[in-house]
C-alpha cells in the first residue's frame, strides 16, 4: 500500500500523468475567484465526508443575510460581506446539521470548502481532514494506545469493533475520513496529521501553510473543529486525544 501510494504520488509530482480530480478542484477554485470578482458574491462549497461528492439541495442559513440552497456543485452563493466572522447553519435531511464559521478577511473567504457528515449510528465517531490545494497529500492517523493505528498503511481494523479509513485523498483539498464504530471509554486515542508530500519532495509546501482543518463528529453532531497552527514546525500536527471519552486538544 505504501509503495503504491509512493509511486502514484511521485508520478503526479513529475507530471507523468495528470490527475483529473486535481484539475477539477483547481477549476472550482478559479471559478469561485471569478464569481467573487465579477458578480460581487461569495461562494462556499459543501462536500460529503465519505464520498467527497458535492452536497446538493442543502439549506445554508446566515442569521443576518438570509437562507441559500446548495446547487449541484455543492455551492451556496450569497452577497459579499465585510471582513469578519460569519456563522452559517448547514441543514439537509440525511446529514448531521452543523454550525460553521465563514472567515472573511481582506475581502475574501479564507476557507470556503466545508465537509458534512451523513447521519451516523449514535456510537459512531468520525474524523475528517481537509486542507488547501497544496501540499497535495496530507494523511490522517487515528491511533488507539497499545492497540491499532488507522491510516493509509492500515485502512481497516476489526479487533475493536470496526474502524476504517473511508477515504484517502492524494491530490489536495480532501476530504480524508476515518470512522470508528465505537470508542472504548477506558482507552486513550490520538489523532494526528502528517505531510506526506514533504516525504517525497523536500520543497513541498509546509503543513503550517496548508490551511488544514479537522472536523470531529460524534453523538450525531459536529463536536469540534480544529485549524492547523500557522506557527507549526515540522511535518506532523498532533491535533487531539480522546481520554475518558472526552476530546482534548493537543
Amino acid at each position: 500500500m505504501k509503495t503504491l501510494k509512493l509511486i502514484i504520488a511521485i508520478a503526479l509530482l513529475i507530471g507523468f500523468f495528470p490527475s483529473s480530480a486535481q484539475h477539477k478542484k483547481m477549476d472550482q477554485i478559479m471559478e469561485d475567484v471569478f464569481q467573487e470578482r465579477d458578480n460581487n458574491i461569495f461562494t462556499i462549497r459543501f462536500f460529503d465526508a465519505l464520498t467527497g461528492d458535492p452536497v446538493q439541495g442543502a439549506e445554508v442559513m446566515f442569521e443576518t443575510i438570509g437562507t441559500f440552497s446548495t446547487d449541484s456543485a455543492g455551492r451556496a452563493m450569497f452577497p459579499r460581506q465585510p471582513d469578519g466572522m460569519l456563522k452559517a447553519i448547514f441543514k439537509k435531511q440525511g446529514y448531521i446539521s452543523a454550525l460553521v464559521d465563514v472567515d472573511v478577511a481582506a475581502e475574501t473567504i479564507l476557507r470556503n470548502r466545508y465537509v458534512v457528515s451523513p447521519v451516523m449510528n449514535i456510537d459512531q465517531f468520525r474524523v475528517v481532514l481537509t486542507w488547501d490545494q497544496q501540499p497535495e497529500d496530507l494523511d490522517a492517523h487515528f491511533v488507539k494506545a497499545n492497540s491499532y493505528h488507522i491510516s493509509f498503511r492500515n485502512t481497516r481494523v476489526l479487533n475493536d469493533g470496526s474502524g476504517q479509513l473511508d477515504r484517502d485523498d492524494m491530490d489536495g483539498n480532501g476530504p480524508e475520513t476515518i470512522t470508528v464504530s465505537q470508542l472504548n471509554a477506558e482507552a486513550e486515542y490520538t489523532f494526528l496529521v502528517k505531510n506526506y508530500s514533504a516525504q517525497i519532495n523536500t520543497s513541498a509546501p509546509s503543513l503550517s501553510s496548508s490551511k488544514a482543518t479537522v472536523w470531529v463528529f460524534g453523538n450525531n453532531k459536529l463536536l469540534n473543529v480544529f485549524y492547523v497552527p500557522t506557527c507549526l514546525n515540522g511535518d506532523t500536527w498532533q491535533v487531539f486525544k480522546i481520554a475518558q471519552g472526552q476530546v482534548v486538544p493537543l
